[in-house]
């Protein structure tokens, strides 16, 4: 009896062993689930979710880069084409025919419009019955009549006309611009032919990548620049005319294995047209290049979700394990203390650890994954994108679209001269100082055909002065001399400099061969706010500060002008400023002037 008494305990106890063992993988697998479903459906949600939200907003900002491209681009093209219209309305406008018939006066006009770049083929005079007068270029011209031809008559009707490519006689693409001119009964025009490889340049300024291209057509889909990759000039546009119904627009187009004309890869286009002429400026990509750094931060993303994940798991499984052996070692204490409590302890504790897993390990633990996964998301966007867009996110992403619109143009926007410089006294070299003053406004003076000449006496001596106040002098001046200017295609602005030793001083003069002043303003030159410039041009306080600053560093200034032939202004600047002027300045360098 005993014997079978201690078979029947042993049988208990393996039985007892059993269910504890199938009792704690139940209990295993049950954390290792609560744990991953509490941790991965967090870290699910929130990573797709950014997965999504940064495709979309990519995209967004991929397009609105293609818009400002295009619109940028288009801004330059149109200008491009308007200066070289006003190139011509300025000739026809300040030249008579008489003059300009004469083939080295025309020489000599056409190589002053190319000076800047080759933007004129050729150049021709054409009376009104379509025969050339004179004729500047590679082609043999003169002969010819155009009465017949299409531009003619356009120019005849509208008076400025710019052509679409076509053959004409020289029997290559070419477009003109052609200007008419009526005096009295007689009419005549200017036509000038735009250099095609010029333009073509232009138009595809365009940094795109490897498979981007840029290009313009007409309104009939003829191609008015030749492609990098796909199509020739005067050949018809590869894409569909379909797809461009509007003013402008972006869009993806799909590629089209069963239509020959559309089996190209699948593409991002931007485009918009021109107002004058009505051409359609297109720029498009391949969709895999354009969105390449997109999809690369996507799947840098995924991975690092993905490995997350793997993580998550492999840490839910070691830390299960280790609280199950946590568990069971304290089961087995109870165990030997009351097997009547055991079970209950049991319960008790694994009610207890279950709450405590869930809240101390599960929700910190998701949240602590969630964030190192943005944080990791983060990392990757900004290693990817640029500065702007990296400040935009932090700040507020919301106002990402808003923020990126102002730049074009970026671009387009740049105060180069904003930095505002303390005012103060130094020994100023006027010489060298008037010479970068020159050199600072030469580029702007060729634009407009003005030449500077300067005559600037040796060895002239250093003095005390304020430069930046001196700078805004002489710039005021030299800005004025310019506008006196306009109307003409050539000028002269020139300034001198002598040394005056009777009254200590060095005297400035700066000449202009500009329109003049009529005698009736010359005493209201300097007072504040009077301009004879147009509204919106002038505020009328350039010359009123020049003569404040004059003053105030105890020198003079006046003016000579003449209607017609120009103004010159003398200035006079003694060696050293008032007393009260170094004492109200600071920063003063009180370097004595050099001798003579």
């Amino acid at each position: 009896m005993k014997l079978r008494l201690e078979t029947i305990g042993n049988g208990d106890q393996t039985s007892g062993q059993r269910r504890g063992r199938n009792h704690y993988s139940r209990l295993y697998r049950k954390f290792v689930f609560l744990t991953l479903i509490c941790s991965l459906a967090p870290l699910f949600l929130v990573g797709w979710g950014i997965y999504i939200y940064y495709s979309g907003f990519s995209r967004m900002k991929i397009e609105s880069y293609f818009k400002s491209q295009v619109d940028h681009h288009r801004g330059i093209i149109e200008l491009f084409l308007r200066e070289r219209t006003s190139d011509l309305q300025l000739v026809v406008f300040t030249q008579s025919p008489d003059y300009l018939q004469k083939t080295p006066n025309l020489r000599r006009i056409f190589n002053v419009m190319n000076r800047e770049g080759s933007f004129f083929a050729d150049l021709g005079i054409i009376d009104d019955q379509g025969r050339h007068l004179a004729y500047i270029g590679p082609y043999d011209l003169m002969g010819k009549n155009y009465s017949k031809t299409f531009w003619f008559n356009e120019v005849m009707k509208k008076g400025v006309y710019i052509s679409d490519m076509f053959m004409g006689f020289r029997n290559a693409p070419h477009f003109i611009i052609a200007v008419l001119r009526t005096d009295g009964n007689r009419k005549w025009i200017l036509r000038a032919s735009i250099d095609t490889e010029y333009f073509r340049s232009l138009v595809e300024n365009v940094k795109m990548g490897r498979t981007g291209e840029a290009y313009l057509s007409n309104r009939e889909g003829i191609l008015q620049t030749t492609p990098r990759f796909s199509g020739k000039i005067m050949e018809n546009a590869p894409l569909p005319a379909v797809f461009f119904r509007k003013e402008s627009g972006i869009g993806i187009l799909e590629t089209d294995r069963d239509d020959p004309n559309r089996r190209f890869p699948r593409q991002i286009v931007a485009y918009t047209w021109l107002e004058n002429p009505r051409w359609k400026l297109v720029i498009k990509q391949d969709y895999s290049e354009a969105f390449r750094d997109a999809n690369h931060a996507n799947r840098a993303a995924l991975i690092f979700l993905h490995l997350s994940l793997l993580v998550i798991l492999i840490i839910s499984v070691i830390s299960t394990r280790y609280m199950i052996k946590v568990i069971k070692k304290r089961d087995e204490e109870a165990d030997r203390l009351n097997r009547q409590l055991t079970q209950a302890s049991k319960l008790a504790s694994l009610g207890e650890l279950s709450a405590g897993v869930a809240h101390e390990i599960n929700n910190p633990l998701a949240i602590i994954l969630t964030e190192n996964q943005v944080i990791r998301d983060s990392v990757e966007e900004i290693l990817t994108l640029d500065e702007s867009f990296k400040t935009e996110l932090f700040t507020s992403l919301s106002q990402v679209d808003a923020q990126v619109q102002r730049c074009n143009l970026i671009t387009q926007n740049l105060l180069r001269f904003s930095r505002r410089t303390r005012s103060r006294l130094e020994t100023v070299n006027l010489n060298a100082f008037l010479e970068e003053i020159i050199q600072l406004m030469e580029g702007r003076a060729k634009g407009m055909g003005i030449q500077f000449s300067a005559d600037l006496e040796k060895d002239l001596p250093s003095f005390l002065s304020d430069p930046s106040q001196l700078q805004q002098v002489f710039l005021n001046l030299i800005t004025n001399a310019f506008d006196a200017h306009d109307g003409k295609p050539y000028g002269t602005i020139s300034i001198s400099t002598r040394f005056n030793n009777q009254r200590e001083g060095v005297e400035i003069v700066v000449t202009d061969t500009g329109s003049g002043i009529p005698p009736e303003n010359m005493e209201k030159m300097f007072d504040p706010f009077f301009t004879t410039k147009p509204v919106g041009k002038g505020t009328g306080l350039g010359l009123s500060i020049t003569y404040s600053i004059i003053k105030r560093l105890g020198g003079d200034i006046s003016v000579q002008s003449e209607i017609g032939k120009g103004t010159q202004f003398n200035i006079f600047l003694p060696f050293m400023p008032p007393a009260d002027v170094q004492e109200n300045l600071d920063d003063v360098f009180v370097n004595p002037p050099s001798s003579a």
